[in-house]
Protein backbone atom coordinates (compact mmCIF):
# COMPACT_ATOMS: atom_id res chain seq x y z
CA UNK A 1 0.00 0.00 0.00
CA UNK A 2 1.49 3.42 -1.06
CA UNK A 3 0.47 5.83 1.29
CA UNK A 4 1.46 10.01 1.35
CA UNK A 5 2.46 12.52 3.47
CA UNK A 6 3.65 16.23 3.71
CA UNK A 7 7.37 17.31 4.55
CA UNK A 8 8.08 20.91 5.06
CA UNK A 9 11.07 22.23 3.44
CA UNK A 10 12.51 25.60 2.41
CA UNK A 11 10.77 24.77 -0.93
CA UNK A 12 7.77 24.48 0.90
CA UNK A 13 5.49 21.55 1.46
CA UNK A 14 6.80 18.54 -0.10
CA UNK A 15 3.80 15.33 -0.69
CA UNK A 16 5.69 12.33 -0.47
CA UNK A 17 4.59 8.66 -1.46
CA UNK A 18 5.65 5.66 1.18
CA UNK A 19 5.09 2.12 1.28
CA UNK A 20 6.77 -1.48 1.10
CA UNK A 21 9.71 -2.74 3.45
CA UNK A 22 12.91 -3.55 2.92
CA UNK A 23 16.14 -1.74 2.01
CA UNK A 24 15.65 2.21 1.89
CA UNK A 25 15.16 3.11 -1.84
CA UNK A 26 14.27 6.92 -2.98
CA UNK A 27 12.54 6.85 -5.94
CA UNK A 28 13.16 10.41 -8.57
CA UNK A 29 10.28 10.68 -11.13
CA UNK A 30 9.98 12.15 -14.23
CA UNK A 31 8.55 15.12 -16.19
CA UNK A 32 5.40 13.61 -16.37
CA UNK A 33 5.32 13.17 -12.01
CA UNK A 34 4.09 10.06 -10.04
CA UNK A 35 0.85 9.71 -8.42
CA UNK A 36 -0.06 7.07 -5.26
CA UNK A 37 -1.19 4.56 -8.24
CA UNK A 38 1.96 4.08 -10.07
CA UNK A 39 2.19 0.75 -11.28
CA UNK A 40 5.93 0.79 -11.27
CA UNK A 41 6.27 2.73 -7.86
CA UNK A 42 3.78 0.09 -6.36
CA UNK A 43 6.23 -2.97 -7.79
CA UNK A 44 9.49 -1.74 -6.07
CA UNK A 45 7.72 -1.66 -2.95
CA UNK A 46 7.43 -5.18 -3.05
CA UNK A 47 11.08 -5.34 -2.15
CA UNK A 48 12.21 -2.19 -0.70
CA UNK A 49 10.98 0.63 1.58
CA UNK A 50 10.28 3.53 -1.12
CA UNK A 51 9.84 6.83 -0.76
CA UNK A 52 9.03 8.83 -3.11
CA UNK A 53 9.09 12.85 -3.09
CA UNK A 54 6.79 14.71 -5.56
CA UNK A 55 8.80 18.10 -7.04
CA UNK A 56 7.32 20.92 -5.87
CA UNK A 57 5.34 22.07 -8.40
CA UNK A 58 3.58 18.59 -8.83
CA UNK A 59 0.56 16.87 -7.47
CA UNK A 60 -0.21 17.99 -3.40
CA UNK A 61 3.45 19.38 -3.47
CA UNK A 62 4.18 23.41 -3.28
CA UNK A 63 5.05 25.64 -6.23
CA UNK A 64 8.42 27.01 -5.30
CA UNK A 65 9.91 30.69 -5.78
CA UNK A 66 13.19 29.30 -4.06
CA UNK A 67 14.22 26.43 -6.96
CA UNK A 68 15.63 28.21 -10.17
CA UNK A 69 18.36 25.67 -11.64
CA UNK A 70 20.05 22.49 -11.36
CA UNK A 71 22.05 23.16 -7.68
CA UNK A 72 19.27 24.06 -6.17
CA UNK A 73 17.02 21.49 -6.96
CA UNK A 74 19.41 18.70 -6.39
CA UNK A 75 20.41 20.59 -2.95
CA UNK A 76 16.52 20.43 -2.55
CA UNK A 77 16.27 16.87 -2.78
CA UNK A 78 19.26 16.84 -0.19
CA UNK A 79 16.84 18.81 2.05
CA UNK A 80 14.37 15.67 1.46
CA UNK A 81 16.90 13.03 1.98
CA UNK A 82 17.49 14.74 5.78
CA UNK A 83 13.79 15.36 6.36
CA UNK A 84 13.04 11.70 5.43
CA UNK A 85 16.08 10.89 8.40
CA UNK A 86 17.35 8.50 5.09
CA UNK A 87 21.13 7.74 4.99
CA UNK A 88 22.51 6.80 1.70
CA UNK A 89 19.75 4.69 0.31
CA UNK A 90 19.24 3.06 -3.29
CA UNK A 91 18.68 6.19 -5.37
CA UNK A 92 16.28 5.17 -8.50
CA UNK A 93 15.33 8.28 -10.73
CA UNK A 94 13.84 8.30 -13.81
CA UNK A 95 14.32 10.46 -16.84
CA UNK A 96 14.47 13.96 -15.24
CA UNK A 97 15.05 12.17 -11.61
CA UNK A 98 17.84 10.13 -13.28
CA UNK A 99 19.11 13.23 -13.97
CA UNK A 100 18.75 15.15 -10.78
CA UNK A 101 20.07 11.33 -9.22
CA UNK A 102 23.25 11.82 -11.09
CA UNK A 103 23.97 15.54 -10.07
CA UNK A 104 23.33 14.38 -5.91
CA UNK A 105 25.93 11.63 -6.72
CA UNK A 106 28.36 14.48 -8.69
CA UNK A 107 27.90 16.77 -6.36
CA UNK A 108 28.48 14.66 -3.03
CA UNK A 109 30.61 11.77 -4.45
CA UNK A 110 31.02 10.15 -0.70
CA UNK A 111 27.24 10.80 0.33
CA UNK A 112 25.78 8.51 -3.09
CA UNK A 113 26.76 5.09 -3.22
CA UNK A 114 24.31 3.22 -5.40
CA UNK A 115 22.02 4.50 -7.92
CA UNK A 116 19.71 3.52 -10.75
CA UNK A 117 19.68 6.14 -14.00
CA UNK A 118 16.41 5.18 -15.58
CA UNK A 119 16.83 6.56 -19.58
CA UNK A 120 17.83 9.83 -17.46
CA UNK A 121 17.85 13.33 -18.42
CA UNK A 122 21.34 15.44 -18.66
CA UNK A 123 23.43 15.09 -21.50
CA UNK A 124 23.39 16.85 -25.39
CA UNK A 125 24.40 15.06 -27.84
CA UNK A 126 24.48 17.45 -31.20
CA UNK A 127 24.18 14.54 -33.63
CA UNK A 128 21.35 12.91 -31.52
CA UNK A 129 19.13 15.60 -30.81
CA UNK A 130 16.10 15.27 -28.26
CA UNK A 131 12.98 16.61 -29.06
CA UNK A 132 11.06 19.45 -27.88
CA UNK A 133 8.38 17.84 -25.49
CA UNK A 134 7.40 21.37 -24.39
CA UNK A 135 5.99 21.86 -28.10
CA UNK A 136 4.15 18.05 -27.89
CA UNK A 137 0.70 17.67 -28.08
CA UNK A 138 -1.09 14.54 -25.75
CA UNK A 139 -1.78 12.65 -28.72
CA UNK A 140 2.33 12.89 -29.85
CA UNK A 141 3.18 11.30 -26.26
CA UNK A 142 3.13 7.86 -26.96
CA UNK A 143 5.26 7.91 -30.52
CA UNK A 144 8.13 9.25 -28.14
CA UNK A 145 8.06 7.47 -24.53
CA UNK A 146 6.68 3.86 -25.66
CA UNK A 147 8.10 0.96 -27.74
CA UNK A 148 4.29 0.19 -28.60
CA UNK A 149 2.30 3.63 -29.18
CA UNK A 150 -0.92 2.56 -29.58
CA UNK A 151 -0.60 1.03 -26.24
CA UNK A 152 1.31 3.57 -24.24
CA UNK A 153 -1.66 5.96 -25.27
CA UNK A 154 -4.06 3.34 -24.05
CA UNK A 155 -1.84 3.36 -20.13
CA UNK A 156 -1.29 7.23 -20.98
CA UNK A 157 -5.03 7.70 -21.02
CA UNK A 158 -6.12 4.85 -17.68
CA UNK A 159 -3.84 6.41 -15.93
CA UNK A 160 -4.98 10.24 -16.41
CA UNK A 161 -8.78 9.11 -15.94
CA UNK A 162 -10.05 10.15 -19.64
CA UNK A 163 -9.76 9.87 -23.40
CA UNK A 164 -6.62 11.65 -24.35
CA UNK A 165 -8.46 13.09 -27.23
CA UNK A 166 -11.96 14.69 -25.62
CA UNK A 167 -11.44 18.40 -24.81
CA UNK A 168 -13.52 17.98 -21.86
CA UNK A 169 -10.20 15.64 -20.37
CA UNK A 170 -7.85 17.65 -22.48
CA UNK A 171 -8.11 21.26 -20.74
CA UNK A 172 -7.74 20.14 -17.40
CA UNK A 173 -4.53 18.16 -18.41
CA UNK A 174 -2.93 20.57 -19.94
CA UNK A 175 -3.88 23.07 -17.34
CA UNK A 176 -2.00 20.66 -14.33
CA UNK A 177 0.80 19.57 -17.49
CA UNK A 178 1.47 23.39 -17.97
CA UNK A 179 2.04 23.71 -14.23
CA UNK A 180 4.39 20.41 -14.26
CA UNK A 181 6.27 21.82 -17.04
CA UNK A 182 6.87 25.40 -15.44
CA UNK A 183 8.89 23.13 -13.16
CA UNK A 184 10.86 20.65 -15.06
CA UNK A 185 11.46 23.35 -17.83
CA UNK A 186 13.86 24.84 -15.42
CA UNK A 187 16.24 21.62 -16.46
CA UNK A 188 15.10 20.68 -19.30
CA UNK A 189 14.31 23.78 -21.29
CA UNK A 190 15.52 24.69 -23.96
CA UNK A 191 17.49 21.59 -24.09
CA UNK A 192 18.21 18.89 -21.17
CA UNK A 193 21.70 19.66 -20.60
CA UNK A 194 23.02 21.86 -17.66
CA UNK A 195 26.95 20.93 -17.77
CA UNK A 196 26.90 17.56 -16.04
CA UNK A 197 28.88 15.77 -18.78
CA UNK A 198 32.05 17.44 -16.98
CA UNK A 199 31.09 16.77 -13.35
CA UNK A 200 29.90 13.36 -14.49
CA UNK A 201 34.27 12.20 -13.12
CA UNK A 202 32.85 12.65 -9.74
CA UNK A 203 30.57 10.28 -9.61
CA UNK A 204 31.93 7.15 -7.47
CA UNK A 205 28.42 5.74 -6.84
CA UNK A 206 28.09 1.78 -8.12
CA UNK A 207 25.31 2.59 -11.31
CA UNK A 208 23.04 0.63 -13.28
CA UNK A 209 21.90 2.72 -16.00
CA UNK A 210 18.40 1.06 -17.36
CA UNK A 211 17.53 1.89 -21.03
CA UNK A 212 14.83 1.02 -23.52
CA UNK A 213 15.93 -0.21 -26.68
CA UNK A 214 13.38 1.39 -28.65
CA UNK A 215 13.78 4.92 -26.49
CA UNK A 216 12.75 7.29 -29.50
CA UNK A 217 13.73 10.79 -26.62
CA UNK A 218 16.91 9.74 -25.44
CA UNK A 219 18.01 7.01 -27.99
CA UNK A 220 20.58 4.54 -27.89
CA UNK A 221 23.86 6.89 -28.17
CA UNK A 222 22.90 8.69 -25.10
CA UNK A 223 23.03 5.17 -23.20
CA UNK A 224 26.54 4.51 -24.34
CA UNK A 225 27.40 8.19 -23.45
CA UNK A 226 26.60 7.34 -19.87
CA UNK A 227 28.23 4.44 -19.42
CA UNK A 228 31.08 6.13 -21.01
CA UNK A 229 30.81 9.21 -18.76
CA UNK A 230 30.35 6.95 -15.26
CA UNK A 231 33.46 4.95 -14.69
CA UNK A 232 31.96 1.31 -13.66
CA UNK A 233 28.49 1.72 -14.20
CA UNK A 234 26.88 -1.18 -16.33
CA UNK A 235 24.02 -0.74 -19.32
CA UNK A 236 20.97 -2.74 -19.90
CA UNK A 237 19.35 -2.46 -22.24
CA UNK A 238 15.66 -3.88 -22.11
CA UNK A 239 14.43 -5.00 -25.57
CA UNK A 240 10.69 -4.16 -26.79
CA UNK A 241 10.13 -1.08 -24.26
CA UNK A 242 10.40 2.96 -24.53
CA UNK A 243 11.55 5.51 -22.54
CA UNK A 244 8.57 4.40 -20.47
CA UNK A 245 10.53 1.18 -20.23
CA UNK A 246 9.65 1.05 -15.88
CA UNK A 247 5.72 0.98 -17.11
CA UNK A 248 6.54 -1.30 -20.12
CA UNK A 249 8.98 -3.57 -18.60
CA UNK A 250 8.68 -3.89 -15.02
CA UNK A 251 10.06 -7.10 -14.54
CA UNK A 252 12.69 -6.17 -16.25
CA UNK A 253 13.23 -3.15 -14.72
CA UNK A 254 13.17 -4.49 -11.25
CA UNK A 255 15.77 -7.11 -12.22
CA UNK A 256 18.08 -4.11 -13.28
CA UNK A 257 17.82 -2.36 -10.60
CA UNK A 258 18.44 -4.97 -8.18
CA UNK A 259 21.70 -5.69 -9.20
CA UNK A 260 22.56 -3.03 -6.97
CA UNK A 261 21.32 -5.33 -4.12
Amino acid sequence: MITSRKISTRAGSINVFEGGEGPDLLFLHAAGGVSADNPFLKALAQSYHVRAPQLPGYGESDDSDNIHDMLEVTLHTFDVLEKLGMSRPLLVGHSLGGMIAAEMAAIAPNDVDRMALICPAGLWLDAHPVPDIFTLMPREFPEYMFHDAEAGKAMMAGAQGGNMNDPAFLIPFLVNNSRQLGMAGKFLFPIPERGLKDRMYRIKARTVLVWGASDRLFPAPYAHAWKEGIAGSALVIIPEAGHMVPLEKTEATLAAIGRLR
